[in-house]
């Protein structure tokens, strides 16, 4: 093996190391050079000197001469006699290992500083020039690769979330059993948060979702005579579906995503951890009352946002199909069971367990950042409003499978 040029580095046969190094200090600096050491299947190369740009044409006039043995498998760039590096000498310890790699040889850094390595690969990172770019996928391989990274994305955060769904689940057992753990402050503020506060916008929104679709309904049904049956229509639409369903989404969208804002931005300002530094269980403290508070509230608010929607309904009959409000509550009455206002009321705590679940779980994942908060405090209202809608299809077929 042997290298060309003046100053060249040489072995002898017998693995012995050969050095013909000038390291005669010009100006304090010391020139950069390199000397080898051969064993059976491996080179090691030892750099030293000043790997800068000052040395960067006899080093590169030296490096291009290198010829490896072909029964050498692996080499080691030793640089722990490097006394300075620019971005020319790290230039050269890359070319020198990129080529090395190309041929099949393992190349490893030994003795390199911190800042002479994090220069190395930085220069590594960089497009070499005349390399060709990238060629880029098809958009359709591209829609697969992203469709599939969505997927497992999913599945792995559906698994964090029933991870946490069941640790919840056996917290609520245990508060259910030991009620005194319960925070009974907490507990109120947040009922009064959730519940109270949100009345004015739930039954705004029912009521304008009772005229539309009493208007809706009797424009249709006009066309054959059958305006009384719009009693029937909203009456069991709002009941089993309508009123539960918008009032989660309204609540999911405002309590939820609350919770995520609170509990994420305690995580920011590490109020969480020191929490945790005091022996409090986060979940105790932030989850459990929220939890509790709209499992309280959400079935308040449906009962209100049933009668208010209902109300909104029987005023839009009365101006446009001019039934009267006694004749639109004797129509209700024979129409509409009691069994279709227990179907929607059993849904609302399902509900309120799932929103809360999710705007608190998403609230724990924030990290240090105010981007983070936002960030999860939309994926919290999406997500919590996709689990009510799925919820919401499930209780329908279990409820058509029942006969209910």
């Amino acid at each position: 093996m042997s290298w060309a040029g003046p100053g060249s580095v040489g072995l002898r046969g017998d693995g012995v190391r050969v050095t013909h190094r000038n390291l005669a200090a010009a100006n304090g600096n010391s020139p950069g050079d390199f000397d080898a050491e051969l064993t059976d299947e491996s080179l090691v190369l030892h750099l030293a000197g000043d790997w800068t740009i000052d040395h960067a044409g006899a080093l590169d006039a030296r490096l291009r001469g290198l010829s490896v043995p072909s029964a050498v498998r692996r080499v080691s760039l030793d640089l722990g006699e490097v006394e300075a590096l620019d971005t020319a000498g790290a230039w050269l310890v890359h070319r020198t290992r990129r080529e090395l790699e190309a041929r099949g040889i393992e190349v490893e850094l030994h003795g390199a500083a911190g800042a002479q390595r994090t220069l190395i690969e930085a220069v590594a990172s960089l497009p070499s020039e005349g390399e060709p770019e990238p060629k880029r996928a098809s958009p359709l391989i591209d829609l697969v690769a992203r469709t599939g990274e969505a997927t497992i994305d999913l599945a792995r955060e559906s698994v964090r979330l029933v991870g946490f769904f069941g640790m919840l689940a056996m917290k609520t057992a245990r508060v259910l059993l030991q009620p005194r753990r319960l925070r009974l402050i907490s507990l109120a503020y947040h009922i009064e948060a959730t519940g109270v506060s949100a009345v004015p916008i739930v039954g705004l929104l029912s009521f304008l979702i009772g005229v539309v679709l009493a208007y809706q309904g009797a424009d249709q049904l006009r066309q054959f005579g059958a305006e009384i049956f719009v009693v029937d229509l909203l009456g069991i639409s709002v009941l089993r579906e309508l009123g539960v369903l918008m009032t989660a989404i309204i609540v999911a969208g405002r309590s939820g995503s609350a919770f995520t804002a609170q509990i994420g931005t305690m995580k920011v300002n590490q109020e969480v951890d020191a929490m945790q530094t005091l022996g409090l269980d986060p979940v105790d403290v932030l989850v459990l009352p929220r939890a509790f508070a709209l499992m309280i509230t959400l079935p308040l608010l449906v009962f209100f946002a049933d009668l208010v929607a209902l109300f909104g309904g029987a005023t839009m009959s009365n101006f446009v199909l001019d039934i009267s409000y006694g004749q639109f509550m004797r129509q209700f009455q024979s129409a509409v069971d009691v069994g279709h206002f227990w179907v929607g009321m059993v849904k609302a705590p399902v509900f309120a367990f799932t929103i809360a679940m999710v705007g608190c779980y998403e609230g724990l994942k924030v990290g240090g950042s105010a981007e983070s908060v936002g960030r999860l405090t939309t994926a919290s209202v999406v997500r919590s409003i996709f689990l009510v809608i799925v919820l919401d299809a499930v209780f329908s077929v279990l409820f058509a499978v029942l006969g209910i």
